[in-house]
């Protein structure tokens, strides 16, 4: 359930915001993000800016969306080698 607030966060700013068509220059970059990164994709979107695009402090938001994301994946991964793990 961790994984999908992102993705609904993500896809209400693109729907509802310029954020997301300023931040990215392909509708591409950002549907890939929502689907495989979306911490990261959803902290780039927030600390881009539009003269700078993403600089200094905002990198580590980005940094701490991308461990958040690799927790996300890991900890599913967990989850099934436990569940594989019981029931054998």
């Amino acid at each position: 359930m961790f994984f999908i607030g992102p993705r609904f966060a993500f896809v209400l700013v693109w729907i509802f915001g310029n954020r997301v068509e300023a931040a990215y220059s392909s509708w591409i970059w950002p549907l890939l993000g929502v689907l495989f990164i979306p911490w990261t994709s959803l902290a780039y979107i927030i600390v881009w800016g539009p003269i700078h695009g993403v600089s200094g402090a905002g990198w580590v938001l980005v940094a701490i969306g991308i461990c958040l994301d690799v927790f996300t994946y890991s900890a599913r991964s967990a989850q099934n080698r436990y569940q594989a793990g019981r029931a054998a």
